[in-house]
């Protein structure tokens, strides 16, 4: 199977496994009934630690995941803000946002995606299904991350809207 390169993967392959445990404190001020663990839940925080905290309680039991990623179009603004102990990604903390003329905006994209997605992965249950919104500026590229993360036999397919004209 052919393996997606971009600047930066070696920093980043294992990053979420140094993403600290948080716990997940549960805010009556903030809930319906008797805040409770074990059920359907709003996360508020860094969706990087979110997901790491989620991890003690509910890997490899999630049924659904969706995501609507930035679409990386140039216009959006977001910013790459992961704490990777690396020079060079040091420095594209020093350029955010990123932008249309950012050379780099791709590799940075997929930085930001790939410890996402491992921990997603982990988060998965064996007969859980992963959706994700995209558009033609990353879908390429995503599709190679998640046949690499996920393995190529686990996609069953990809859909996509077409825009009417009239």
């Amino acid at each position: 199977m052919p393996e997606l390169d971009f600047k930066g993967k070696e920093f980043v392959y294992n990053h979420h496994l140094a993403i600290p445990h948080r716990p997940l404190i549960p805010r009556p001020d903030k809930s319906i009934g008797e805040p409770r663990l074990d059920g359907n839940l709003i996360v508020h925080g860094d969706n990087l630690h979110a997901l790491k905290a989620l991890l003690p309680l509910y890997a490899g039991r999630v049924d659904c995941i969706f995501i609507d990623p930035p679409y990386n179009t140039g216009n959006e603004g977001w910013s790459y803000n992961d704490n990777v102990n690396s020079p060079m990604l040091r420095e594209w903390l020093d350029s955010n946002p990123v932008g249309i003329e950012d050379g780099l905006r791709h590799d940075k994209w997929l930085c930001m995606m790939w410890p996402r997605l491992r921990l997603l992965h982990e988060l998965l249950s064996e007969s859980g299904s992963f959706w994700m919104t995209l558009d033609d500026n990353e879908i390429h590229r995503a599709r190679m991350m998640l046949d690499e993360i996920f393995g190529e036999s686990h996609c069953i397919g990809q859909l996509r809207a077409i825009a009417s004209t009239h």
